[in-house]
């Protein structure tokens, strides 16, 4: 059981899934001495319950937008400085220290073309579009569309046409319509902002709160474009539109 195994500061979070713990930490004022001793302190949990951080395997990535970015201290774990990378994985999604998704998304188009074969192979065995249509649904629109309502409210322009260039070449193989990728992205953000805003034990339920009128969500504030097309505010706002 790892219920005991939990952030310390109300400026962390552990997030756990499985085998993988990930440390989540804000630092303010250049002062990062929370974060540490968070990752300390689950390094001493780890030894008390018999547990094992694999050093070689823990990566730390830093995500500050600052003009002047000071030098970062590297982080210690049992005296081995953990690897700092501008992109890692968290569980499936390319994250980056910039915080755009062309690296994700490539990542995913190239792996849907690879699914492509099979579905070239099957159309050469003429097999009917209704099959087709569900092995492409099943291998490789689930591919492109993983995580979508995480990352699809900040990709850019590019990004959208590499993804929409796999949905017309399946088009084509098939010879059916297929939904375009950018409204399966509106209706899984819309959907997963509608269980969210239902769901009273979510820890962010909160963030949709009703105005005074009970009809619309209250926005939120952004100073950035980054947060503005981040999920929870490009949810309350796909939300307002459908009332």
């Amino acid at each position: 059981m790892t219920h005991d195994c939990c952030a310390r500061s109300t400026t962390n979070h552990i997030v756990k899934f499985a085998d993988d713990t990930t440390v989540v930490g804000l630092i303010r004022d250049n002062n990062d001495m929370d974060y540490r001793e968070e990752v300390k302190h689950l390094v001493d949990w780890c030894r008390t319950n018999n547990l094992t951080l694999n050093v070689d395997k823990t990566k730390e990535i830093i995500v500050d937008f600052r003009r002047r970015q000071p030098s970062h201290t590297p982080l210690l774990i049992n005296g081995t400085a953990v690897e700092r990378v501008s992109s890692t994985k968290f569980l499936g999604v390319q994250i980056t220290d910039t915080l755009t998704w062309s690296l994700h998304t490539g990542a995913l188009v190239k792996k849907a073309q690879q699914r492509m074969h099979f579905l070239r192979r099957m159309k050469r065995a003429h097999l009917p579009p209704p099959i087709l249509t569900t092995f492409y649904r099943g291998t490789i629109e689930s591919i492109i569309t993983n995580c979508i309502s995480v990352w699809s409210g900040a990709c850019s322009a590019s990004d959208w046409k590499s993804l929409q260039r796999v949905v017309r070449t399946a088009e084509k193989i098939i010879q059916t319509p297929l939904p375009p990728i950018q409204e399966i992205a509106k209706i899984r953000c819309l959907t997963r902002a509608q269980k969210i805003s239902r769901d009273t034990s979510h820890p962010h339920q909160g963030l949709f709160s009703l105005l005074d009128s009970g009809k619309r969500f209250r926005s939120l504030r952004s100073r950035t474009s980054r947060f503005c097309n981040s999920f929870f505010p490009q949810a309350i706002r796909l939300l307002n539109r459908k009332k």
